[in-house]
């Protein structure tokens, strides 16, 4: 992968950690361990997550301590995301963290509770949130509106 796609993708990740970021600070419980659940194309070792753990860390949301990554929702395909969806519901995680329309539908479709940080294209345009200033429901975000980052159209 370039050099540059790659930077766009790690600006990509920090701008959906700087959205959860006020919502997860308030909801910090002190002794708590966090469960992340991620729908996601990319596999667990794209140097982008690595860019999220750290960020997380920042927050004090260290893995191993505070903090359960959840990693079976890493590296799949469109038509897994359902039934990955559903058992990261299961599991009881606390934000579900999705890329791409296909993810964020599927966790949409798992949960009204679980809050889900998407990373798409185009919410609004898309019908997966009613607007960014209010989306409504359970799911919040960023759409960065560039699908030629990617070789597929899709974030990845």
């Amino acid at each position: 992968m370039p050099f540059d796609q790659l930077k766009r993708r790690e600006f990509i990740t920090l701008l959906g950690i700087a959205t959860a970021w006020p919502i997860a600070a308030r909801a910090q419980e002190p002794g708590r361990t966090y469960r992340l659940g991620a729908l996601t194309f990319s596999p667990r070792d794209a140097p982008h997550y690595a860019v999220l753990l750290d960020e997380l860390r920042r927050g004090g949301f260290i893995e191993g301590q505070n903090l359960t990554v959840d990693w079976r929702g890493y590296g799949l395909r469109a038509e897994q995301f359902p039934a990955a969806a559903a058992e990261l519901v299961k599991a009881k995680a606390d934000v579900l963290f999705c890329t791409g329309d296909a993810a964020v539908r599927a966790a949409q479709q798992a949960t009204t509770t679980v809050p889900i940080l998407a990373v798409t294209d185009d919410m609004v345009g898309s019908g997966l949130v009613r607007s960014l200033a209010q989306p409504g429901g359970n799911t919040t975000g960023v759409s960065i509106f560039a699908t030629e980052l990617t070789a597929s159209g899709r974030i990845s």
